[in-house]
């Protein structure tokens, strides 16, 4: 839909770009490496053109930039500022920060699915949800309750898929059973519910296919003007049709199962659940909207994220062999024999090459590739750049992973040990000490006031799922046509195109 639109609006304009071509704007030294700007269109043809490699394109200009920051005249009057600058981030995402908000343009694209959630919302009502989330997710009971979610469906479900494809020798989208797998993990933890999505036949379970085609659509609206996709809602047809039907079941089914958590109760005596939703009911937040919002956002937070680390992960280690000898060494000597996971919580803290491994993944493929503010008022940033009211600025994580300034000559090489040095002696060697990059030089998480809550709790999810694979079996992903390497997919998460086929093979 997206490249028919831009096709039929280039067709438009065709009969005027020769007058446009011939009064562009004249090139400024300092941005001499950006798009040519025409009146009325800005820089709509190159976008046009770039649209698919889009990620590579901006790299491209934040790296030629001086500052790793420029601004692109879009159209209509519009401008946008992009940035890779450590600095800038800083200042976007906690100097300035409440300057810099979702804005409504961002809050009405998201509205259907995630209403006033979390992660949808600025002011006072953002700082409410964080207070309350902030609360329940700093509580030992909950991530005692993570590590039992994530054990039981890697013991139960996951291992059995793998053991079994291993002994069949077939070949598994091993991208679709990470997502899986980390849909029945976050609905339980969050709703305590289980969706059964990572069962042997693969299910297509009603609400995940309902949820997936909901975030779909919604992040799909960005890339369309306003007018187009709310022209479309309000007729309702294609895409728009789709949304709202698959909302309504979304929303329908999570109000049910907040209206029966809350009888369950009042019901109760004591909390035996201790889930996010039966966490906010108990603690006095009643309200059926406000605490479907909020865990519908939660849902979309820990559905992607994690899957979407865990599938490049996985693919950077069958391209670093070395890498993943180095992780099964430290499998070997941290797990628990009496874990299919390895072992308990401080366990897997213990695993700090592993958690290096996990962060400079991440590096390279951030699970939320780009993420925009829209400023509230007139501002300058730290590099200069003037910022209008209104106008939008995205900090690109996918690009920062990529900078030189921040990561050296070898930014393009897949090497852990960068956030990593030898520390205190450990039998007849040192021990690996993990040594972090700033938030704002390594924005993954967010950074500032709305860093992200869920943090530990998806390095907690992730070392256990690596622990308990790799320990047991070697991931082969099958060769690509012309040997490409996969190409990463921007919606509101990453995502690798044609997903990650594998053969699983058993360790002796």
């Amino acid at each position: 839909m997206f490249l028919e639109l831009l096709t039929f609006a280039s067709l438009l304009l065709l009969p005027i770009l020769f007058f446009l071509f011939k009064f562009s704007s004249h090139p400024n030294p300092k941005t001499s490496n950006l798009p040519k700007s025409y009146p009325i269109i800005g820089s709509f043809p190159s976008l046009y053109k770039n649209h698919r490699r889009r990620l590579q394109w901006f790299t491209d200009l934040l790296r030629a930039s001086p500052t790793n920051t420029f601004t692109l005249h879009h159209s209509l009057g519009r401008h946008w500022v992009v940035t890779a600058n450590p600095t800038v981030v800083q200042h976007i995402l906690k100097t300035n920060f409440p300057n810099y908000q979702k804005g409504e343009a961002s809050r009405s694209t998201l509205a259907d699915l995630l209403g006033d959630g979390i992660f949808n919302v600025d002011g006072d009502n953002w700082k409410f949800q964080r207070q309350v989330s902030s609360h329940e997710f700093n509580t030992k009971s909950l991530r005692k309750f993570v590590e039992q979610v994530v054990d039981t469906e890697l013991s139960d479900r996951l291992i059995p898929i793998l053991s079994a494809s291993a002994a069949n020798n077939s070949v598994l989208d091993f991208q679709d059973i990470l997502q899986r797998f980390a849909f029945d993990n976050i609905c339980r933890i969050a709703f305590g519910y289980d969706p059964d999505y990572l069962l042997p036949s693969l299910p297509e379970a009603k609400f995940a296919v309902a949820f997936d085609d909901a975030v779909q659509i919604s992040s799909e609206r960005f890339g369309l003007p306003h007018p187009v996709w709310k022209l479309k809602r309000a007729l309702g047809i294609g895409s728009e049709k789709r949304l709202r039907a698959v909302v309504s079941e979304v929303r329908e089914f999570a109000n049910t199962i907040v209206r029966e958590k809350k009888q369950d109760l009042s019901e109760a005596k004591a909390l035996e659940s201790v889930d996010l939703l039966s966490r906010f009911l108990s603690s006095g937040h009643s309200d059926e909207k406000f605490v479907t919002d909020i865990v519908i956002s939660f849902t979309l937070a820990g559905r992607d994220t994690t899957s979407a680390a865990l599938t490049w992960f996985f693919w950077l280690l069958s391209q670093n062999p070395r890498v993943e000898q180095e992780i099964l060494k430290e499998i070997n000597d941290t797990a628990s024999s009496e874990s299919a996971a390895g072992g308990g919580y401080d366990e897997v803290k213990e695993m700090v090459y592993t958690h290096a491994a996990l962060c400079e993944s991440m590096r390279l493929y951030p699970p939320v590739p780009v993420d925009s503010k829209h400023a509230v008022n007139e501002d300058i940033l730290p590099d200069g750049t003037k910022v209008k009211k209104g106008m939008k600025v995205t900090y690109h994580v996918y690009a920062m992973g990529r900078m030189e300034e921040i990561w050296g000559e070898d930014w393009a090489e897949y090497r852990p040990e960068r956030w990593l040095e030898r520390g205190e002696e450990s039998g007849t060697h040192k021990k690996w000490k993990f040594v972090g990059r700033d938030t704002y030089s390594y924005p993954v998480f967010q950074a500032g006031p709305r860093i992200c809550l869920g943090k530990e709790m998806a390095f907690l999810q992730m070392k256990r799922v690596v622990s308990g694979v790799l320990k047991r079996f070697k991931v082969v992903p099958r060769e690509r046509e012309g040997g490409d390497e996969p190409e990463l997919l921007a919606y509101l998460t990453a995502k690798m195109k044609g997903g990650l086929p594998v053969t699983v093979l058993e360790r002796a």
